[in-house]
């Protein structure tokens, strides 16, 4: 990549994941019961054969997952620059209480912090919110971005299910929510935890390969059919994995808009918001990152790489790189976009000794 450098001030990974053992151990202390659930909900929703290939991925990456020197080493040996750092989404626990959760959104937030304070000039964290309980998000983004210095928050494709209720995007509750991070100019990146097609998708790993674009897909169209881009124009959304489906279906969703009463919430044609949005390249497919550029606009893609996952991407410069992209285009898509989105953020200074 050393010839990219002319072109590139920063080659940024914005897709970039944080385990926390210790902040796990403390959950399941106090609610054992209820992480057992989580657990066996997790299994049906993999699949036996699945679950245990990744417990053993999981396993062989911890490293990776939660040493800082090995992050920055892996980053050096991939030409990344710079990583945003979010949790995994097996932190979100989107079945726990209104207390617990609050909680625990909060101790993230910290952890991240504290992670990425070892290395300010190479690591952006990214906190996290209680979805399933609407009426204390505002509060956590405010921890997450005022308390902590992050540059945004991290959210599922919906919250919960809590006492049986799920919390759409779509969700007026969840006004607050966007309004707040409007108005800290916060990013929001959206990446989802499982998926709700539960056994149908329990073999092959279908809970992943088909699961989670849909869920992408489906977490967007919340968003835009309900009229929250309409409401909320500036927001700064990512999502990750290309946003999954949607945008090389968006056609379908365009049709619908014009011909269904119900489908007409939004102001304009779906496909009019995608240009609004943010994509990552993991979509594992040249043709299916350059249309992804072609639909959402040069200036709309940033790259990801889903670290250090193995489905994601090993090497996503070199990916990247090869990728039949213009010397603009690539230079947008390798830093030159996740710049510009967070160019009028201002982390705090602040050094973690908690």
């Amino acid at each position: 990549m050393s010839g990219q450098r002319s072109t590139v001030e920063s080659i940024i990974d914005v897709h970039a994941h944080l385990l926390l053992p210790a902040l796990h151990e403390e959950v399941t202390r106090r609610v054992p019961m209820e992480v057992e659930a989580a657990a066996a909900l997790e299994l049906l929703r993999n699949g036996a054969e699945s679950q245990a290939v990744s417990g053993s991925m999981v396993g062989a990456r911890i490293p990776k997952l939660t040493q800082l020197d090995e992050r920055l080493n892996a980053m050096d040996e991939q030409g990344v620059d710079q990583q945003w750092v979010s949790v995994s989404p097996n932190h979100f626990y989107p079945w726990a209480n209104e207390g617990l959760a609050v909680w625990i959104a909060m101790e993230t937030n910290r952890l991240v912090a504290k992670h990425v304070s070892g290395a300010p000039d190479r690591l952006t964290g990214l906190g996290v919110v209680p979805l399933q309980h609407p009426e204390r998000i505002v509060e956590c983004i405010d921890d997450a971005v005022l308390g902590r210095g992050l540059a945004g928050i991290e959210i599922s494709s919906f919250g919960g299910p809590v006492d049986g209720h799920t919390v759409e995007l779509s969700d007026e509750r969840l006004e607050p929510m966007w309004t707040r991070l409007v108005e800290l100019d916060a990013v929001v990146f959206i990446h989802p935890f499982g998926c709700t097609l539960d056994e149908r998708l329990d073999r092959f790993y279908l809970s992943n390969t088909v699961g989670q674009p849909v869920e992408n897909a489906v977490a967007l169209s919340h968003l835009i059919f309900s009229g929250v881009l309409d409401r909320h124009p500036r927001l700064k959304i990512i999502a990750a994995h290309g946003g999954g489906y949607l945008p090389t279906a968006i056609g379908r969703s365009d049709h619908a808009w014009h011909v269904r009463p119900e489908a007409q919430r939004c102001l304009k044609p779906p496909s009019s918001y995608l240009p609004e949005i943010w994509f990552d390249t993991v979509v594992h497919n040249d043709s299916a990152l350059r249309q992804l550029i072609d639909i959402a606009g040069a200036d709309r893609v940033v790259m990801g790489s889903d670290f250090p996952f193995d489905m994601g991407l090993d090497d996503p410069v070199e990916q990247l790189s090869n990728a039949g992209l213009s010397p603009a285009t690539l230079a947008q898509v390798l830093g030159g976009n996740a710049e510009a989105l967070l160019r009028q953020h201002q982390p705090l200074n602040t050094t973690e000794t908690a």
